[in-house]
C-alpha cells in the first residue's frame, strides 16, 4: 500500500513540476508585467516628445501655418486641403498614442498617490502631472471635445463620453496647480528617485529637477492663460506665471536626441518620405524684415544647386526639387516649452496691458533667445532688434510680436503658431500674420479612427469631416 502512495505522490509532484515549467514557457522575461513607474515615465516623456509635439500633429499644422510647403503625398494633400484633411485616419496614430501616454501617466500618478505602491514618490507623481496637462491640453486644442473623465478605463467604459473643452481647461489648471504643489514636497527617502529616467532634467541632483519641473508647470500655466483670452483674458496672471517659469534657455523644457540612438523626427521625416519643400511664404516674411535668420532657415535640395521655394497653395507635386530646410538635424532638440516662447507670451500679455516699455523688454528678450537657438550671437540679435523689430513693434505691437512669435516657431513649436492664429481668429486679429494659401484654413483636426468606429459619442461628434473646416474649437470661438 505505501508502495503506490510513493507512486501516486511522486506522480503528483512530476505533475506539480511539469505544469510550473510549462506556466514559464515561452514568458518573455525582458518584458515584466509591472515596473517601477519611473520607467513608465521615461516612456510617456519620450512619446511625448517624438509623437505628440513633433509628430504628425506638427507636421500637418506646419504646412497649414505656412512654415512648411506640402509637395508631395500626405503633405501635398494637406496643403491641397484634399481628403487626408478631413479623414479620420489621419491622425488615428497620433490620436492613439497620445491616449497611451495619458494612459501611463495616470497609471504613475495613481501609483504615486496616497495610498498607492509607490506613494511618498512626490516628485515622480508632480512630473506626471505636468505631462498629463501637456498631453490633455494639446489634445483638446487640436480637436476640441474629447474622451477625458470617462476615458482610460479599459475594460470598464467601452464608449466614454465627450468632456467639454471649458470642463477639461479646468482639469488642466488642476493638474498643473497639483503638480507644482507636490514638486515642492520631499520625496520619501526610502524610495528610488526619478533621476535619469527624466531625459529632460534628470542630470540635476532630485532638488534641482523639481525646481525645473515647477517652473515648466508655470510656464504651461502662462501658455493655457493667454490660450483662453479670447473667452477669459487675465494678462496679469499671463505675466505673474511666466515670471515664475524659466529665467534663460538653459532651463526650457527641451528633449534631446544624441543622434544614432534618437534622432529629431523632423529629420527623420526628412530622411524618410521627403514631403516638404521651402515655403515662399515664410520665405518672404524674412526678406520682408532683411531677417538674417533667412540664411539659415532654408538650403538648396542636395545635388541641385539651386533654391526653389515651394507656392503655398500651388506646388507641383515632385520631389527632389524644392528647397528643404536648412535646420534639419539629427541632434536638434524637441521643445516643449521653450524660454523664447514664454518670452513672448509675456510680451503679448503686456502690450495689451499697456505696459509697452515692460513689452519692449521682454520682445527683445524672446528675440535674443531665438537667434541663439539657431546659432546666432546677441549682437546679430541686437542690430535686428534696433533697425527692425522696434519700428515694427511701434507701429503695430501685437502684430510684431505674432511674427516674430511665428519666426521663432519654425521646426521648434509649430502647434503654438497654429494655437495661435486660430485664438487672433477668434479676436478678430488674425491679418496679422499673413498666409497665402487661399483654399480653406482647417479649424481643428479630425478624431482619430479608432474612436470613429468604435465609439458612437466620437463618430456622432465626427460626422463627415467636414466640421473640421467650418467650426472652431471652444477656446477659439466655437461650441465644441
Amino acid at each position: 500500500m505505501k508502495k503506490w502512495i510513493y507512486i501516486f505522490c511522486a506522480a503528483g509532484l512530476l505533475t506539480a513540476c511539469t505544469d510550473d515549467v510549462m506556466d514559464r514557457l515561452n514568458r518573455n522575461e525582458n518584458d515584466p508585467e509591472d515596473v517601477p513607474s519611473r520607467y513608465l515615465f521615461t516612456d510617456a516623456e519620450t512619446s511625448s516628445a517624438v509623437n505628440l509635439v513633433s509628430g504628425d500633429f506638427a507636421f500637418y499644422t506646419a504646412v497649414y501655418m505656412e512654415q512648411q510647403a506640402g509637395i508631395f503625398n500626405q503633405m501635398y494633400n494637406a496643403e491641397m486641403r484634399l481628403a487626408d484633411v478631413y479623414s479620420a485616419a489621419t491622425f488615428n496614430n497620433a490620436w492613439g498614442s497620445t491616449y497611451r501616454n495619458l494612459r501611463a501617466l495616470k497609471i504613475i500618478r495613481e501609483r504615486c498617490a496616497t495610498g498607492g505602491v509607490e506613494s511618498g514618490s512626490n516628485h515622480l507623481l508632480g512630473m506626471a502631472q505636468v505631462l498629463t496637462a501637456l498631453n490633455l491640453a494639446t489634445l483638446t486644442d487640436l480637436m476640441g471635445d474629447i474622451p477625458w473623465s470617462e476615458a482610460l478605463q479599459p475594460g470598464v467604459v467601452y464608449q466614454p463620453k465627450l468632456d467639454s473643452q471649458e470642463s477639461i481647461y479646468q482639469d488642466i489648471f488642476s493638474l498643473l496647480d497639483d503638480a507644482i504643489a507636490n514638486l515642492k514636497r520631499d520625496d520619501l527617502a526610502t524610495l528610488t528617485p526619478v533621476g535619469r529616467q527624466d531625459l529632460i532634467y534628470g542630470q540635476y541632483d532630485a532638488d534641482r529637477q523639481a525646481e525645473l519641473w515647477i517652473k515648466a508647470a508655470y510656464g504651461l500655466k502662462a501658455r493655457y492663460t493667454l490660450r483662453l483670452s479670447y473667452r477669459k483674458p487675465r494678462y496679469d496672471q499671463v505675466i505673474d506665471y511666466a515670471d515664475s517659469a524659466f529665467v534663460d534657455a538653459g532651463e526650457q523644457l527641451a528633449y534631446p536626441y544624441d543622434g544614432s540612438t534618437s534622432i529629431n523626427p523632423f529629420y527623420a521625416f526628412y530622411l524618410n518620405r521627403r514631403y516638404f519643400g521651402a515655403s515662399e511664404s515664410l520665405h518672404q516674411k524674412l526678406v520682408e524684415r532683411n531677417d538674417p535668420r533667412e540664411a539659415l532657415f532654408f538650403k538648396a535640395y542636395p545635388g541641385t544647386g539651386k533654391l526653389v521655394f515651394a507656392p503655398n497653395g500651388s506646388p507641383e507635386q515632385r520631389q527632389g526639387y524644392y528647397g528643404i530646410s536648412g535646420l534639419l538635424s539629427p541632434t536638434r532638440p524637441t521643445l516643449l516649452l521653450s524660454y523664447h516662447e514664454l518670452q513672448f507670451v509675456k510680451a503679448e500679455a503686456q502690450t495689451r496691458l499697456g505696459l509697452t516699455g515692460d513689452a519692449i523688454g521682454s520682445l527683445y528678450n524672446a528675440v535674443v533667445a531665438a537667434f541663439a537657438q539657431v546659432g546666432l550671437s546677441a549682437s546679430e540679435a541686437n542690430d535686428y532688434f534696433q533697425n527692425v523689430v522696434l519700428p515694427r513693434f511701434e507701429a503695430d505691437p501685437i502684430g510684431e510680436i505674432i511674427n516674430q512669435k511665428y519666426l521663432a516657431c519654425y521646426e521648434g513649436e509649430v502647434l503654438e503658431t497654429y494655437h495661435d492664429y486660430r485664438r487672433l481668429q477668434a479676436l478678430g486679429e488674425a491679418d496679422v500674420l499673413s498666409l497665402d494659401n487661399p483654399l480653406p484654413f482647417p479649424l481643428r483636426l479630425p478624431y482619430g479612427n479608432s474612436d470613429v468606429v468604435s465609439n458612437e459619442h466620437v463618430a456622432q461628434a465626427y460626422g463627415n469631416g467636414d466640421y473640421v473646416t467650418t467650426e472652431p474649437v471652444w477656446w477659439a470661438g466655437g461650441n465644441r
